[in-house]
């Protein structure tokens, strides 16, 4: 039984590591101006515009400079908000037990909205 409140808390743990990251990056895209759009007539009068491959671009900028780790991620944006999915498949306290020695995917999904005025 102690074993297996290990093994949770450390999945947990790891669970919350993955989201962190995810919110992170969805922050970091969201805050990233669509240089195209930003500056076309209709001004940025209801938020900054974002495009996927600014996105895109501050994500891989984003986890590159904090050295994170995953194994997968993707991101949809609309006009102003980006939502981004991250997975990373871990190792947890005794998952030789539990898992028979594989690994345990986590997997987090976070939004952020563009700034606006």
């Amino acid at each position: 039984m102690t074993f297996g409140g290990i093994a949770a808390s450390d999945a947990f743990l790891k669970q919350v590591d993955v989201q962190t990251v995810c919110d992170g990056a969805a922050l970091a895209a969201a805050n990233e101006v669509a240089p195209g759009s930003a500056y076309s007539e209709g001004g940025i009068s209801t938020g900054l515009p974002l495009d996927q491959q600014t996105a895109n671009a501050a994500i891989a900028d984003y986890l590159a400079d904090g050295g994170t780790q995953l194994d997968a991620w993707s991101a949809a944006t609309s006009a102003l908000e980006v939502t981004v999915t991250c997975s990373r498949n871990v190792e947890i306290a005794f998952g030789w037990l539990f898992l028979a020695g594989d690994s345990l995917e986590r997997m987090a999904v976070a939004s952020a909205q563009a700034p606006t005025l």
